[in-house]
């Protein structure tokens, strides 16, 4: 007899050698929404579909989105198109974009309205800035010049009534007075104005406990992303980089999964995005769900 996960993974080689158009079928489909055990919405990041966006076939990659149960994303506009026209697309499938994000160096280069004015075209709540520039490794006066600009810019995205909040990637986590570089911004930062996004995955790269994070500071992560990371894959890297491979289901790497949530519903997270870097994301993010929908806080 197949096992459930084994069900799961021909259900996902099925979905994936259909054309999306198709797939809205009773294989793929999950209601209007998917259980799971924390009290807010958990949504997906659009850039785990980045191969399929970049494919053509938009309408069917937004209905596998909502076959699936979700009903927030995370993302910027939709190629080709403005952040109005986008969010009224996402709207027709059932969508909406709770979070997007914004580029740093746009930002510094006097971008901020235009990322306000996107992010509200949108009906975003939150933005976020996924990556700061640095040379080779990350270093205090990185972290020191990003924590003026977050303050800076967090002020004005909050006058505009949205949330700011900085991504962290795991270069972050290397020694400086504070600590590490990344208690160096969190210390440095105006917590009514700046909040944060944990990457799990990138907490779990650089051999940190995302756990002890999370409570060390808590209120200050609003957002998260779910993604999980393979067993084995090598730890203490402070690149901020990882092979695509890396990126398995929840459940099937190294994350404790119910200490994260629980840790997470204690300091106050509003959104969870699962975040699927695998080439083949369509393929593990139904197991994803299924796993969620298995646990109990």
């Amino acid at each position: 007899m197949l096992t459930r996960r084994a069900l799961l993974q021909t259900v996902g080689a099925i979905a994936a050698a259909a054309p999306l158009s198709a797939r809205s079928d009773a294989t793929t489909r999950r209601g209007a929404a998917f259980p799971h055990p924390v009290s807010g919405p958990i949504g997906l990041q659009l850039y785990s579909l980045r191969h399929l966006f970049k494919k053509g076939d938009l309408a069917g990659t937004l209905s596998l989105i909502r076959d699936w149960g979700f009903s927030v994303v995370e993302g910027g506009p939709l190629d080709g198109m403005s952040a109005a026209d986008s969010a009224a697309l996402l709207k027709k499938y059932g969508l909406r974009a709770a979070g997007t994000g914004a580029d740093y160096g746009k930002l510094r280069d006097g971008g901020a309205d235009t990322a306000i004015a996107d992010a509200k075209a949108l009906g975003a709540e939150t933005v976020m800035v996924a990556w700061i520039p640095h040379e080779n490794r990350f270093t205090i006066e990185n972290a020191r010049r990003a924590a003026e600009d977050f303050n800076g810019w967090g002020k004005r995205f909050r006058d505009a009534g949205l949330r700011f909040a900085y991504h962290i990637h795991g270069y972050e986590f290397l020694e400086s007075p504070d600590g590490t570089l990344f208690d160096t911004i969190a210390r440095h930062t105006d917590p009514t104005a700046v909040d944060f996004e944990m990457d799990v995955f990138w907490v779990a790269r650089r051999g940190g406990d995302p756990v002890e994070l999370l409570d060390r500071y808590a209120g200050r992560f609003l957002l998260t992303h779910l993604k999980d990371i393979k067993k084995g894959t090598k730890l203490c890297d402070p690149t901020g980089g990882a092979p695509d491979e890396t990126s398995v289901p929840l459940g099937d790497g190294m994350i404790d999964w119910p200490g994260v949530l629980r840790a997470a519903e204690k300091q106050g997270t509003k959104y969870h995005f699962i975040e699927d870097e695998h080439p083949e994301a369509e393929k593990q993010i139904p197991l994803t769900l299924e796993y969620l929908s298995s646990l109990s806080l």
